[in-house]
């Protein structure tokens, strides 16, 4: 009879630790590493059913298992569509691999309700790779903090509607977004290019990705949400490219910064940029 425990809370899962490392190395998979979970994945019977009962509608969390799903997707889209020429693998290379990464995250969700041959068979691609443990977190570049601060301050905005201060924010970003938009575009487009040539890409996604469903969420309050707001897309953009620029600062022009974080940190006074002179 299959196991049924209940988590109701990431942070009170019995396998925290399996589980956070295993989403934190996602955006930082190399190439080297996607061949190698692709050559090391391979489906069987007894596989297929370890994975039906880690995805069993009672699994421990199982809708974020399927979040987790779907963010991966959102990661390696360029690499799935096979298209751009910093894309060097095979997409069948990927798909491959990311079924293997799939695998690895049901199980370290599930281990509760796994039994050991299930839970070791979901993992053997990604232990191949991966055999010791892996960092709690992301790894946001040396300024880090900034862009974690950054990303922090969206959800506010998303309640603007019932908070005046984060109103006020709000305004004065959609003010802020009309100055210098193509010199902004052209800096964006550096930023990004830098997030190639440090193999940050996948993270650039993952901040982009994480800042917009902050900003973009619902009011808990009368369920608003800027989704469809032309000044929210504004907003967004201006707030998204100052959270990657500093993502990659240690690789970007200053200029390319200042025109990219300044006018979003200098709204918010904690996360203003440290003088770079010292």
């Amino acid at each position: 009879m299959a196991r049924s425990v209940t988590v109701a809370r990431l942070e009170e899962h019995p396998n925290l630790s399996q589980v956070l490392g295993v989403l934190a190395q996602l955006a930082h998979l190399r190439d080297d590493q996607i061949t190698a979970l692709a050559d090391s994945w391979v489906n069987s019977p007894a596989l297929a059913s370890a994975r039906d009962r880690a995805l069993r509608p009672d699994s421990p969390l199982v809708v974020e298992v399927l979040a987790a799903f779907d963010a991966l997707s959102a990661l390696f889209a360029d690499d799935l569509a096979g298209e751009a020429d910093y894309v060097l693998l095979d997409a069948s290379v990927t798909v491959r691999a990311l079924k293997a990464v799939r695998d690895a995250i049901a199980a370290v969700y599930a281990r509760p309700v796994l039994s050991r041959t299930e839970y070791t068979a979901l993992l053997r691609p990604w232990h191949a790779v991966f055999p010791h443990a892996t960092v709690a977190e992301p790894d946001l570049g040396p300024r880090g903090d900034q862009v974690k601060a950054l990303l922090s301050a969206l959800p506010r905005m998303s309640t603007r509607c019932h908070d005046e201060q984060g109103a006020a924010l709000f305004d004065a970003l959609v003010d802020r977004s009309f100055l210098a938009e193509d010199d902004r575009a052209s800096a964006a487009a550096t930023a990004f290019q830098a997030a190639v040539v440090t193999s940050r890409r996948r993270v650039w996604a993952l901040v982009r990705r994480t800042g917009a469903e902050g900003l973009l969420r619902p009011c808990p309050t009368c369920r608003t949400t800027l989704v469809g707001d032309r000044e929210g897309r504004r907003v967004l953009e201006l707030c998204l490219d100052a959270a990657c620029a500093l993502l990659v600062a240690d690789a970007l022009p200053d200029a390319c910064i200042d025109l990219l974080a300044d006018p979003v940190l200098a709204l918010i006074p904690h996360q203003r940029t440290p003088d770079r002179s010292s």
